[in-house]
């Protein structure tokens, strides 16, 4: 197949995180990256779109193999618990994955000897002799350069690299260099955002070196099908985990099966510090095989807190489990998606966070939507006011906003611009508590002006269902509150549900229906308090 022949496939959407490392139970830079992953497939699912998101485990490796022995455990059992940890967390931080692959998986195998014997009938794989500073938690070698005094790791600055001097098999990434920079300039928006763009066209140009794929006296991984004396290295072994994730339960795992339906994935969600492998040797290792590379590469920015990089040295670290415990999940998706733009580093700091929270869903969403409705429950019976589309001018403040914000907000969830639409919506809510004021429906009422109070009140309340419809895969659970507090019978958390409330019809203005019921007005989201 040719390279042009990879555009993403335009009528299903298959988005990854990487599969995580299982030496030690998830992060929050993991759950960063999967709350991302999660918050993109519920936009494209909320437009009715097929979609299939994958996330997993990498659970081969020396590092595990020696982790699990320092623990008193076999490697399996090591592996079996913190995957364990993963799939809980995932379920309490509200993530929908469609499939979760693990490496250590039967399946995964077969695939991975199917690969490997097409790159090696291309003759892109050969044995050579390996020398170097190798940093154990990083699983690769280094240049010298690279390294601090004494060989320490700039990643991991309490682990010395180790000199290795053994005989391993060799991809020729240097076949590659060519196709990878006319890939890169065929495809502008290849790799993402423009700061890591630059970092690889600056690391291929000055030259690419062909990589080990296989490491010896290892005995934790896939045997080299060639070569059973050498083990499957790491990075060959888990990329392929994408491919494998793509196989139904019900299928054999052979190639053509994987890339029958969603193949090429149209976007790799990653941490910056894996974009190497993703966005060099990846589509390496593809072109090689004869497979069509992905629709794109997202390397996002890392997480702070209070300003510091985070360590266990430091005792700084976000438990993600007690975050979520303690404030919830539309909570935890809301501030790390709409505080940080995605894409580049970002921080955490509890206070900001609170007051976030309580500022944006609590006082602005929740407020206005709880003074508006026990109005329309005093003033218009408890129903929505029979006012039709066409009786609201198009100049009005709200529907003026309303009416381009679903598109606005669609090409920013587009473009993984999550604070972009966070804040575009935000700002629709902030004018719907000014023009409530300003209208001062009350005022109208008493006066008698019941049809003005009426068009006010609509007015509002279709606003309201308009932001919690565009924020809804960020804070599903909220959106659903409000929802049927509106009338509406409706379960963001199930893509089925969605299909009564098509994108064409929800993200646009004026889909409230006049003399629908309305829920009873309670707290959508209650205040946050900082921990005593």
């Amino acid at each position: 197949m040719s390279m042009n022949s990879s555009a993403p496939n335009q009528n299903t959407f298959a988005i990854t995180t990487p599969l995580y490392y299982v030496n030690d139970l998830p992060h929050i830079g993991s759950a960063y990256t999967t709350i991302a992953a999660d918050v993109v497939s519920r936009f494209y699912r909320l437009q009715g779109q097929p979609v299939l998101m994958i996330t997993g485990t990498d659970e081969h490796g020396q590092k595990i193999q020696r982790t699990a022995e320092a623990l008193g455990r076999s490697p399996q059992e090591h592996c079996d618990k913190i995957v364990e940890g993963f799939q809980a967390l995932w379920d309490q931080l509200n993530i929908r994955c469609d499939r979760f692959i693990r490496t250590t998986s039967k399946r995964h195998e077969a695939i991975v000897r199917e690969f490997f014997q097409r790159v090696w009938d291309n003759d892109d794989i050969y044995l050579g002799w390996q020398q170097g500073w190798y940093c154990v938690s990083c699983e690769e070698f280094k240049e010298e350069r690279e390294l601090l005094e004494d060989h320490y790791c700039p990643l991991h600055p309490t682990k010395q690299a180790e000199w290795r001097d053994e005989q391993n098999y060799f991809f020729r990434l240097s076949n590659y260099q060519g196709k990878l920079e006319a890939l890169y300039q065929e495809r502008p928006d290849f790799i993402r955002p423009d700061i890591r763009r630059n970092e690889v066209l600056s690391f291929v140009s000055r030259g690419l070196q062909d990589f080990s794929i296989s490491r010896v006296n290892l005995d934790w991984g896939f045997p080299v099908p060639t070569d059973p004396d050498h083990t499957l290295y790491v990075w060959f072994d888990a990329l392929l985990g994408y491919v494998t994730a793509l196989v139904d339960a019900n299928q054999e795992p052979t190639l053509e099966n994987a890339l029958a339906q969603w193949w090429p994935i149209n976007l790799h969600l990653i941490g910056k510090d894996i974009l190497r492998f993703h966005a060099v040797y990846w589509p390496a290792m593809l072109m090689s095989a004869g497979v069509p590379v992905p629709g794109g590469v997202f390397g996002h920015g890392f997480l702070t807190k209070d300003g510091q990089k985070m360590g266990k040295t430091l005792g700084n670290i976000i438990d993600p489990y007690e975050l979520v415990g303690r404030y919830g999940s539309d909570a935890v998706r809301y501030y790390f998606l709409k505080e940080i733009e995605f894409g580049r580093d970002g921080d955490f700091n509890e206070t900001r966070f609170v007051n976030i929270l309580n500022a944006d869903l609590a006082n602005d969403l929740g407020n206005l939507l709880n003074r508006t409705l026990k109005m329309v429950h005093k003033y218009c019976e408890g129903y929505v006011p029979a006012v039709s589309n066409d009786d609201i001018a198009t100049d009005d403040l709200l529907k003026s906003k309303g009416l381009t914000l679903g598109q606005e907000v669609a090409d920013a969830y587009t473009s993984l611009s999550f604070s972009q639409a966070c804040e575009a919506i935000l700002a629709m809510i902030r004018a719907g508590n000014k023009f409530i004021d300003d209208q001062a429906p009350w005022a109208l009422y008493k006066q008698g002006k019941q049809a003005e109070v009426e068009q006010v009140l609509y007015t509002v309340l279709e606003a309201v269902r308009l932001a919690a419809y565009l924020l809804s895969p960020i804070i599903p659970n909220i959106s659903q509150a409000v929802y049927q507090q509106l009338g509406f019978e409706i379960n963001f958390n199930s893509p089925e549900s969605l299909t009564a409330y098509p994108f064409t019809v929800h993200a646009h203005w004026g889909a409230l229906p006049a003399k629908q019921a309305l829920g009873t007005p309670e707290p959508v989201f209650r205040r946050l308090e900082l921990p005593t």
